[in-house]
């Protein structure tokens, strides 16, 4: 007899077989990678009800109501409680004489390494049998036995294997930028810690520079757009139930500018109304001392980050003749340390961000042992092993922290972050580090975070699997896992939106960066990337209209997950589209009306195409409306309206510019039908820069003077072009 029928004909002898046919099928695809698939017998039709019996502890309680509820989205029926019927979840711990039995029959051991977040899962047609030490592996056992499940509803099918898994790295981190611009609500929070713990993180960083609101020190947070002891305490006991450490990460040198352009706070600053502490001033201690106490007694993490990186005006200002004497490294470290002693407390450990202190090697051993260095890069791709060894070779504890590459722009540029992600953690790995904590940030404060969940989801499965992940794999996997998309069309849309940045890249202009995006393609500065982008934008366009079919596909499927991140995907596609659109219109227009003067004939409906019903201007104009619009139904659903209206005041902006350039291309088209005279280009606007060459005589309305490229053949829905 099979060890989980044997197993099940202990406990529920009535149980029923699950599968209308059992077929031989592609190993499992799972994220992140199981440590060991002891064995995979195939896939096999699931038609059963679910049932699961947790035990008596209210942790795997908890972990099971999360299991039955995410059966139930997918279309399964599924309760919390032992039946005589349907396919049935054993929870056992290990120790227990029935995990022995089963161990036993399985030939397998339950080994040191996995005790404190390992688990075994056996699944079978007649139920899973899941054996953990701890609450926590019992938890992760069950975010794998989710993914066992492929598809929805009647037409789903469960993989049958053995798994015996446990983590590569001890804390598996992601970290919210929370000080520049989008102020997350509690309920959004809380979705962020149950999908990052979905894929076994087990550390959330909030980042604060000053929107955590502190009663000594009541001006600093804004109203509402600062967390509040309440919501803090709301969301650690709530990341608690999902084996997550809410870690506070509170800056203590440098990136206090919100605080020190105030002037209560003014004597504290290295330079006036500027970022960065002046160690020596007096009351900086005192001031870091009053805000450490009330953070730790609104967290419980064993861990606080310090933050302390990029003091770039350090000795700029107040420290200048400190600096000059004993030099800036020096300064710095020695500020750091008393930055730690001041704050310390006996049952924290204190992080900060390696990038300063490692440019001082020599005087890294001045540092307390027990910090964690967390060394910091988001673009490399090879070794990293920089970061850590001065860190390393003092003895000390060290963590990695990656990025996902979405701040500055309208959608993550995963060109950069997977491989970013993959060789850090790698490396991390490697050197013995302990720790990752995978950075999202809001640099502009325009930051969508339901578009981050790609290179998140990547690091999470960096992180707990050994070695060097594979990206093709992560790329195989992530739509089905994440969004149960059993059409791939979602991992094609991310690889088009991955296409698109690369072709931006190719120009020269960079990614799809809030720079492009926001620059006025008549300014001089968007005449110069204009001319850049020219031989690029069709294929831009290509890859992001191409995503967007293959989102529409995606939608098409009934227990299609997380619609959020979807739409935040299309927000991207269409802003990247956007972007190549709207500089690829305004070129047009530019060259056509500079044509005008080379036709021996003009009408007023040359100019129409211009202006008018359906005019290439009232596309500017559209365009910048439309992505305004989406860009404000996915923030409302992430964040407190708090900074919202800095964000759409670009948008109105530049809708504003292209009406007025309406208006003015409207009074000359009247005034050509009157007087029979072309306008001034530069009077409506239209720089000389994008005028084509004045010997070729040019169709009314546009064109380069040049022969037309060849241009790419759209898809039909449901197909991709090449990806070039």
């Amino acid at each position: 007899m099979r060890p989980i029928a044997l197993l099940a004909a202990l406990l529920l002898p009535a149980a029923l077989t699950a599968q209308a046919s059992v077929e031989p099928a592609s190993p499992p695809r799972l994220l992140p990678m199981p440590r060991e698939i002891v064995r995979f017998d195939g896939s096999a039709l699931f038609r059963a009800p679910i049932s699961i019996a947790p035990g008596s502890e209210r942790a795997d309680i908890e972990a099971a109501e999360d299991f039955a509820a995410a059966m139930r989205e997918r279309g399964f029926q599924a309760a919390l409680h032992a039946t005589s019927r349907g396919w049935h979840v054993t929870m056992l711990r290990n120790g227990s004489e029935q995990a022995r039995r089963v161990l036993a029959q399985l030939s397998l051991r339950f080994e040191a390494p996995m005790r404190e977040e390992g688990y075994i899962l056996v699944t079978d047609t007649t139920g899973a049998t899941l054996i953990a030490e701890t609450a926590a592996g019992a938890f992760y056992g069950l975010q794998t036995l989710k993914q066992l499940f492929v598809g929805a509803g009647t037409s789903a099918r469960l993989h049958r294997v053995t798994i015996r898994d446990w983590p590569a790295m001890r804390w598996r981190g992601a970290q919210d930028d929370i000080s520049r611009g989008p102020m997350p609500t509690i309920e959004y929070q809380k979705r962020q810690v149950r999908l990052l713990a979905s894929y076994k993180v087990n550390a959330f960083t909030l980042y604060f520079e000053h929107t955590l609101q502190f009663a000594s020190q009541p001006v600093i947070a804004p109203p509402g757009g600062s967390m509040s002891r309440e919501d803090v305490a709301e969301l650690v006991a709530y990341a608690k139930r999902y084996h997550v450490t809410v870690i506070p990460q509170q800056q203590t040198f440098g990136h206090l500018h919100h605080a020190l352009k105030l002037e209560l706070y003014a004597d504290l600053a290295e330079t006036p109304h500027g970022h960065v502490l002046a160690p020596g001033q007096p009351g900086t201690l005192q001031f870091t001392r009053g805000i450490f106490a009330e953070i730790d007694s609104m967290f419980p993490s064993p861990f606080v980050h310090l933050g302390a990186d990029e003091t770039f005006e350090l000795g700029a200002g107040r420290t200048k003749p400190m600096v000059a004497d004993s030099g800036l490294g020096r300064v710095y470290i020695n500020y750091l340390r008393d930055i730690v002693n001041t704050v310390r407390k006996p049952d924290k450990r204190y992080l900060f961000w390696g990038d300063i202190a490692m440019n001082s090697p020599e005087l890294v051993n001045r540092l307390p042992k027990d910090l964690i260095a967390v060394g910091w890069d988001y673009w490399s791709r090879n070794n990293f092993d920089r970061y850590l060894k001065p860190f390393r070779d003092a003895g000390m504890e060290t963590w990695v922290a990656p990025g996902v590459s979405n701040w500055n722009g309208v959608y993550p540029n995963s060109n950069t972050a997977l491989p970013n992600i993959q060789g850090f953690i790698r490396d991390g790995q490697r050197a013995g580090a302990t720790g990752v904590i995978n950075t999202t940030w809001d640099d502009w404060g325009d930051a969508i975070f339901e578009q981050v969940w790609y290179g998140l989801v990547f690091g999470a499965a960096a992180s707990w699997q050994s070695g060097e992940s594979s990206i093709p794999a992560f790329q195989a996997s992530y739509g089905l896992n994440f969004h149960g998309d059993t059409l791939g069309a979602i991992d094609a849309a991310q690889r088009h939106l991955m296409a698109a940045h690369a072709a931006l890249q190719r120009s020269g202009a960079g990614d799809a960066g809030s720079y492009l995006f926001f620059l006025d393609p008549w300014s001089d500065e968007g005449v110069i990337e204009t001319l850049r982008l020219r031989p690029h934008i069709a294929q831009v366009r290509i890859h992001a209209e191409s995503a967007l079919v293959q989102i529409a596909q995606a939608r098409t499927q009934r227990h299609l997950r997380e619609p959020s991140a979807v739409d935040a995907m299309e927000l991207g596609a269409r802003r990247i589209d956007w972007l190549g659109m709207k500089f690829q219109i305004a070129d047009e227009v530019a060259q056509g009306v500079y044509a005008l003067a080379t036709l021996d004939t003009v009408t007023w409906k040359e100019l129409a195409e211009f202006t008018g019903i359906n005019g290439k201007l009232q596309d500017m104009r559209d365009g910048w409306v439309l992505t305004r619009e989406l860009f404000e139904r996915s923030w409302r659903y992430e964040n407190r309206p708090y900074w919202l209206g800095n964000n759409l005041a670009r948008y109105d902006v530049e809708t504003q510019r292209w009406v007025e350039r309406i208006n003015a291309m409207d009074a000359a088209r009247r005034k050509f039908t009157r007087e029979r005279k072309l306008p001034d280009p530069q009077s409506v606007g239209v720089p000389s820069g994008l005028a084509p060459p004045r010997q070729a005589p040019m169709p009314c309305g546009g064109g380069s003077g040049r022969p037309p490229a060849r241009r790419p053949v759209p898809p039909t829905p449901g197909q991709s072009p090449p990806l070039t």
